[in-house]
């Protein structure tokens, strides 16, 4: 894990990816093409966030990609709460590759026209190092945007990428290391 002054690091937090798109669905590359939430992915976001109703979630930070702030919106009608926009959190550039079968991605590569792995991490942790402190914040995000907020947390590796609109709590244990649940 970084250490550093970032906010968001001082207590228990929330990261919610986006409900489905077509894109999703159809096993092709979004990144950086804003495509908003199918039908299936706006009722995952309604079920997110009755999940989330008595959570104590006190401010919700987002993408400013479609399918985030739809997501994001929908918790925030819940919880009353105008969610926050950082550019920083918008889903890697595919280049070339977006539209295109998710299988042509190769994470270790920088795709023609598109971010550098590199380039991708190092603007996402300066969107994660935005959030304010607040009690319980949310972040409403895109798979890529986890994975390197997990290696940001040192949490294991995931297989797969984290599921639409799957609450996740993350949380230090007694020890001081950083483990992530289901909310």
């Amino acid at each position: 894990m970084r250490t550093g002054a970032a906010p968001l690091l001082g207590g228990p937090f929330c990261f919610l990816r986006h409900g489905e798109t077509e894109h999703n669905r159809l096993a092709l590359v979004a990144g950086a093409t804003d495509v908003p939430l199918n039908a299936k992915g706006l009722a995952q976001a309604q079920a997110a966030a009755g999940r989330l109703a008595a959570s104590g979630i006190d401010a919700i930070w987002c993408s400013p990609l479609q399918r985030a702030r739809d997501t994001a919106r929908c918790v925030a009608g819940v919880l009353g709460i105008e969610p926050v926009i950082v550019a920083e959190l918008a889903e890697r550039n595919w280049g070339e590759l977006e539209g295109q079968p998710r299988a042509l991605r190769v994470r270790e590569a920088t795709p023609p026209g598109g971010e550098s792995p590199e380039e991708f991490r190092a603007r996402t942790l300066k969107g994660l190092q935005k959030i304010g402190a607040s009690r319980m914040p949310l972040i409403v995000a895109h798979s890529g945007t986890f994975r390197v907020l997990s290696a940001w947390l040192d949490l294991p590796p995931q297989e797969a990428p984290v599921p639409n609109s799957l609450p996740l709590l993350l949380n230090r244990t007694a020890d001081g290391r950083w483990h992530s649940s289901a909310f």
